[in-house]
């Protein structure tokens, strides 16, 4: 129960509440302010809200997907507060904001936030919690100078872009005495991971009990920011962690999911299957996120088909030998191949297999060669219900291939992909082009795309619109936010599709991610320097 003088905390999240709650780390984010007596947390979803305080200290946001980013503004002016940080008063609740999209890239979004989270909140978000107890009787701009002491905090108003004569950025550089000059993320290094803190019937995956046991991936997949921006990898342990977890999971529903980047990569993952196996669990229905192809096994999938799995789902990025040595990664068309062989002959339904098109380097025959793989899965495993999701190449901070561009030539082999695969009974699920193009736009731009999104809140958000958008911002030329001239925004097509140079200033340069900038440079020319045409 909250004291008399609890902070007022809204967490907002960009979507409807069976969206909101079905995610793990809204839950968790949530349940951590909750489980304080010093604060008093309401909820906020797009379609339903808690009784919420008329004048919030804090108001928070939850940002996963580049593309919630609109909805975010959306909810401020719902609620009435101002949408740009430097509008704000005193009396304004102080907006702050978390998530991989924030700690990847926060500057497309900064000019909204006062305050924004730099990784994992589990130890950040309590320093930032006691930090703000100890200050929130200040002005609020002593108020914001204070909390940037805390490790991982970042307070955009305090930083300044400097720019080119001809528009270049030039580095994001402290406004301030004694601001740090680079914000590090933070990373969790304890044992336990997040769990379930909801059950509801009403989430987009009812009554389910969710256990992470793994974070980030060993693979480092050069294209992923799950695995580049979590790095190191992290498991729970079974005996003292998982296996709770999943007991107390089980007094409140029969439906657990077991969650992870790569969740068979638990180096205890079978062990932990075979103790599900138990008689204890028959009535149970297990669930897991995407597994690495090289470590399914007969007795895992038999196991998994006995408490209730239907499919699995494996990432191969291409049916390519080319690409998948290019991205780094490490399976085998032989692999792949087992893979679904296990999957069927342990009983379940489907298989469904993540694959990528618009990687560097790759042409149609490395396309033809995935679809030829699919159709291989397909003829040698004919009870098996085959599905490929396939997504466009988009770049991501803080991963070696964060200086690629989307290729425009995607949008015909997704469609090339189509027509050679689906007539052979393959269900295949593309990602919109057209969303890859916006991903990108969000993720490579700094804070002169803050105008854009704030026009975009407030029209049909189709490609198109965004298109149209940027154009007539750039035509303005120069053009200010609060009191600061910025030049125009570049080229879209500069931001979307071209290849920047490794020497370029990056918007998220004073980001700190776990991995070095040198290190993802590197990473970068050995990927490359395997193929003898590329130096």
């Amino acid at each position: 129960m909250p004291i008399a003088n609890a902070l007022r905390v809204v967490l907002a999240f960009p979507s409807n509440y069976s969206v909101g709650i079905t995610s793990l780390g809204y839950q968790v984010i949530w349940a951590t302010l909750a489980e304080r007596e010093d604060i008093d947390v309401r909820r906020l979803f797009t379609d339903q809200e808690d009784k919420l305080p008329q004048n919030p200290d804090l108001f928070g946001l939850s940002l996963s997907w580049e593309l919630d980013g609109p909805i975010l503004l959306n909810l401020l002016e719902k609620k009435h507060i101002p949408l740009w940080s430097y509008e704000r008063q005193n009396l304004d609740p102080i907006v702050f904001g978390g998530g991989p999209v924030l700690t990847a890239n926060p500057e497309p979004f900064a000019p909204f936030f006062d305050v924004i989270l730099i990784g994992d909140g589990e130890e950040l978000l309590p320093n930032f919690i006691d930090k703000f107890q100890q200050v929130r009787d200040l002005p609020r701009f002593q108020k914001l100078l204070s909390l940037a002491e805390v490790p991982g905090v970042y307070i955009p108003s305090l930083y300044t872009p400097k720019y080119s004569s001809d528009g270049n950025l030039l580095a994001v550089e402290p406004n301030q005495a004694g601001v740090p000059k680079t914000i590090s993320k933070q990373t969790w290094t304890g044992q336990r991971l997040s769990h379930s803190k909801v059950v509801t019937p009403d989430a987009v995956w009812p009554d389910i009990y969710m256990v992470e046991l793994v974070r980030s991936c060993p693979e480092l997949c050069r294209f992923c920011l799950a695995s580049y921006l979590t790095v190191p990898f992290r498991k729970a342990p079974i005996e003292t962690e998982l296996i709770p977890l999943i007991e107390l999971g089980i007094k409140h529903t029969n439906r657990i999911g077991l969650l992870g980047a790569s969740v068979t990569q638990h180096p205890d993952f079978t062990e932990l299957l075979r103790w599900l196996s138990k008689d204890i669990f028959q009535d149970m229905h297990l669930s897991i996120s995407s597994v690495r192809a090289a470590t399914i096994t007969k007795e895992m999938v038999q196991i998994l088909n006995s408490r209730g799995c239907k499919s699995l789902t494996i990432a191969i990025e291409s049916g390519s030998e080319k690409i998948r040595k290019l991205v780094n990664k490490k399976l085998s068309e032989e692999e792949i191949l087992d893979a679904a062989r296990y999957v069927e002959e342990g009983g379940l339904k489907g298989l469904k297999l993540y694959g990528m098109v618009g990687l560097p380097l790759e042409e149609e025959q490395d396309v033809n060669e995935t679809a030829e793989l699919l159709i291989r899965i397909k003829n040698q495993n004919p009870r098996l219900r085959i599905t490929l999701g396939a997504s466009t190449f988009v770049p991501k901070a803080h991963t070696p291939f964060q200086f690629y561009g989307v290729r425009p030539e995607s949008k015909h082999l997704l469609n090339k992909l189509a027509k050679k695969i689906k007539p052979k009974g393959i269900s295949f699920r593309p990602e919109s082009y057209g969303w890859s193009i916006i991903q990108s736009l969000l993720s490579r731009s700094d804070r002169r795309l803050a105008p854009i999104i704030a026009i975009i809140k407030d029209q049909q958000n189709t490609l198109g619109t965004w298109k149209k958008v940027y154009k007539e911002v750039r035509s303005q030329g120069h053009f200010k936010i609060g009191n600061q001239d910025l030049p125009m925004p570049p080229a879209w097509e500069d931001i979307v599709h071209e290849t920047w140079d490794s020497s370029r200033i990056m918007p998220w340069t004073h980001i700190e991610g776990p991995l070095k900038y040198e290190r993802l440079v590197k990473d970068l020319e050995i990927s490359l320097k395997q193929f003898s045409n590329v130096v």
